[in-house]
């Protein structure tokens, strides 16, 4: 069994408020959730409404399916135009180790 994850450090764009950054965050959230059948988040940097961190995660049989997924996930939220991808850090781990 297979357990990885992937945290993206995001920069929203013309986002003025909370309610406003909301409104950009749910739907990607709930669109990475029904895409790639991961379990998503809204991680980090609450407060600030500009910036926010969104974390991923899965379980698979293989790795080479985990790694498939996540490199689908970060590459779907660099590829928004609303929003712009600073950073993607990933960790994979294997059960037995």
């Amino acid at each position: 069994m297979w357990v990885g994850w992937i945290e993206l450090d995001i920069l929203l764009g013309d986002v003025q408020s909370l309610k406003e950054k909301r409104s950009v965050i749910r739907p990607l959230l709930a669109e990475l959730k029904r895409r790639y059948d991961v379990s998503v988040a809204e991680v980090g940097d609450h407060d600030q409404y500009r910036r926010t961190r969104v974390g991923a995660g899965l379980v698979a049989a293989d790795r080479a399916h985990l790694v498939e997924v996540l490199d689908a996930v970060e590459r779907f939220v660099a590829g928004r135009p609303e929003i712009e991808l600073l950073s993607a850090r990933r960790r994979d781990l294997h059960s037995e180790d």
